[in-house]
């Protein structure tokens, strides 16, 4: 769900799936949804930095910033988001 800051509102909500929660707070860092040629991607703000544009989703102390552009699409954030290759890193 997203926060009532400036530009952190939508016309609906977006859920997180508990995975992707556990993901978030294993790892303990911000993570971002962005545009990719395959879809919607979910990268740790380290490799994609955030948009003053972005919306906010709050899981526990860390933030998932989402696209403005990917926010008007999605419904749901998934394990699926996550590159298979950031499993190694």
């Amino acid at each position: 769900m997203f926060t009532d800051n400036d530009n952190t509102t939508t016309e609906h909500q977006i859920i997180v799936s508990e995975e992707v929660e556990s993901y978030v707070r294993e790892r303990n860092t911000d993570f971002r949804v962005c545009t990719s040629c395959g879809g919607p991607i979910l990268l740790s703000t380290t490799v994609k930095p955030p948009k003053s544009s972005d919306y906010e989703i709050y899981i526990g102390e860390n933030i998932i910033y989402v696209s403005m552009y990917q926010a008007r699409y999605l419904d749901r954030i998934e394990m699926d988001m996550v590159p298979m290759y950031c499993d190694y890193l």
